[in-house]
């Protein structure tokens, strides 16, 4: 089973290697077979990118931004003709399963540039009237936009990242996760076949040094990254030393809540997408589940139910609902958070164990997992595992809950599902949190901003909210009569 691309890197509208950089291998998840090996950066190679970017980008922020916009909506159409194809690609460089690939990956990237670009053409400055004499604002590009991508929706943050940032006039230089570096390469191919000028569109491979290359690289004027919150700090102190825009889409240990009058199925269903959708690696995920005195038993017990039900396999089999954990150290990681759980005195409830399966022996699979009894100091409901692995937390009083789920250092999400919906909007407003949803949960349209409070990030992804974030703002001052001078 092999995915090898052209080259490593995409520079300037061309595949291009320099095999003096370190080897990228790219892992199969289910087998843990090398299905590709790329190579990291050199420093050749990212000063090839910027330079690319720096040139291509005056002319593109000259164009109208419907032009702009034109071009990004014929990459969506070509996005969805190739959505099968890319869907494999996914699920050979994530684990994830097919099914989930087919409907949450190149097709979110997808949205991402059809709505940017058909939202930049309205999206202008302000006209202020002085009486006479007027000011009014403009919307202008960053210049060269670095983003840093996660290895846990590859593709998907590769356009939410490039979207607006393209959309606004600015270039990109993309790096992928090492975990995951295939489906930027073919996103930056389909840009091109949609008529993108080259140099704007940039995906550069490589480990940490290389992100740290590219984000302190004086040319570049924003970093966007999306990662794990210690990571978060170091990019964003870096960017913050040298005076350089930045977004950080980091993690969370969210919390949902759970009220006595929900609906119990939906609830259920809420809990499962929230802990266990692409093997519970998703940084928005509900892993604190508070469920009232009232519903808890019964919750429990149809939770159990439908996990029990959850098919693992082979991620290629459209009947498999849940791959692979990406690498052998998250999968170490996540079976260590199982023995902390057990120590600290939680009940192990459901799975936590490794699947037997036949074929995938080298996999990094690990069973759905349901903690019971967890209290809130516990290490498994403090700290973000990043696994198919839920704590069940038990609750009496709605002001009760409110204070124990903002209890964290995070901020990136949290839900409530209750049928009293002025609670859920009361509860909703108390809860610290950027991303938040009602009866439903880790639905992320494209029209509606994406991120954290507090640790959980600084801006949003998706949204006009992006394109404010790829753009500078610029004051004019407009006279229309003398200047009244004491001089």
């Amino acid at each position: 089973m092999k995915a090898q691309p052209q080259a490593s890197h995409y520079i300037n509208g061309s595949f291009v290697d320099d095999e003096r950089g370190k080897p990228i291998p790219v892992i199969y998840p289910a087998t843990g077979e090398i299905v590709a090996t790329l190579h990291s950066a050199t420093e050749n190679i990212v000063e090839l990118a910027v330079e690319a970017a720096r040139e291509a980008q005056p002319a593109w922020a000259r164009l109208k931004p419907v032009e702009r916009g034109r071009v990004l909506r014929r990459a969506a159409d070509i996005l969805r003709a190739r959505n099968d194809e890319l869907a494999r690609i996914e699920t050979l460089d994530t684990g994830k399963a097919i099914q989930e690939t087919l409907v949450a990956d190149p097709a979110s990237a997808a949205d991402a540039l059809e709505f940017f670009g058909g939202a930049v053409a309205s999206f202008n400055g302000d006209y202020v009237d002085f009486g006479g004499s007027f000011a009014y604002t403009r919307r202008e590009p960053l210049g060269v936009c670095v983003g840093i991508g996660a290895w846990n929706y590859p593709i998907q943050g590769a356009g939410w990242k490039s979207a607006p940032a393209l959309a606004m006039g600015n270039a990109m230089v993309f790096k992928p996760s090492e975990n995951t570096p295939l489906s930027a390469l073919a996103l930056a191919e389909i840009y091109a076949e949609a008529g993108l000028p080259a140099g704007l569109f940039n995906v550069v491979q490589g480990y940490g040094d290389v992100g740290h290359a590219l984000a302190s690289h004086p040319v570049v004027a924003k970093v966007s990254l999306t990662g794990s919150v210690p990571t978060g700090r170091k990019v964003l102190g870096l960017a913050g030393s040298l005076m350089k825009h930045a977004t950080m889409e980091l993690g969370g240990k969210s919390p949902l809540i759970i009220f006595d009058d929900a609906d119990i199925e939906n609830a259920v269903g809420g809990a499962m997408l929230a802990n266990f959708y692409s093997t519970g690696q998703v940084c928005s995920n509900g892993t604190r589940v508070f469920v009232q005195e009232g519903l808890h038993d019964r919750f429990v017990d149809r939770l159990t139910e439908r996990t029990k039900a959850i098919r693992i396999g082979d991620p290629l089999d459209p009947d498999t609902q849940m791959g692979p954990l990406i690498n052998k150290a998250q999968h170490e990681k996540v079976l260590s958070y199982i023995t902390i759980g057990k120590e600290e005195g939680a009940t192990l409830h459901y799975g936590g164990a490794v699947p037997s399966l036949q074929g995938f022996e080298g996999g990094f699979f690990v069973e759905p997992t349901i903690f019971t009894d967890v209290s809130d100091g516990m290490r498994i409901a403090r700290e973000e595992i990043f696994g198919p692995v839920m704590s069940v937390l038990r609750f009496a009083s709605e002001d009760e809950v409110v204070t124990r789920a903002n209890d964290t250092e995070y901020g990136l999400s949290a839900g409530v599902f209750t049928r009293d919906l002025p609670r859920a909007h009361r509860v909703i407003a108390e809860l610290q949190a950027g991303s938040c949803w009602i009866n439903n949960y880790n639905l992320a349209p494209v029209e509606i901003p994406f991120g954290g409070y507090k640790q959980s990030g600084i801006g949003r992804e998706n949204s006009l909210a992006a394109l404010d974030h790829y753009s500078q703002l610029k004051s004019v001052y407009v006279e229309t009569g003398d200047v009244a001078s004491p001089y």
